[in-house]
């Protein structure tokens, strides 16, 4: 799993967790992130965010799409 390997915070509505949800309910690579609770705090989009976040958001965004674990429709 690539955040054990690279420690990223798994938080509820931070990057890493952001780009896992974006790739399992196949929504597109759009790095973003909330600064609490995903949907109830402000939404920090891609030109806002710094290299770690992005970074951090591609790692979660890529490990879902290796495991290939999307939703169901």
């Amino acid at each position: 799993m690539i955040a054990e390997q690279t420690q990223y915070d798994t938080r509820h509505g931070g990057p890493f967790d952001r780009g896992n949800a974006d790739s399992y309910y196949n929504r597109g690579y759009a790095p973003h992130y909330y600064t609490g609770s995903t949907y109830d705090s402000e939404r920090i989009d891609m030109k806002d965010m710094t290299a770690a976040e992005i970074t951090a958001y591609t790692a979660g965004y890529n490990e879902n799409e290796e495991s290939s674990n999307k939703k169901a429709w």
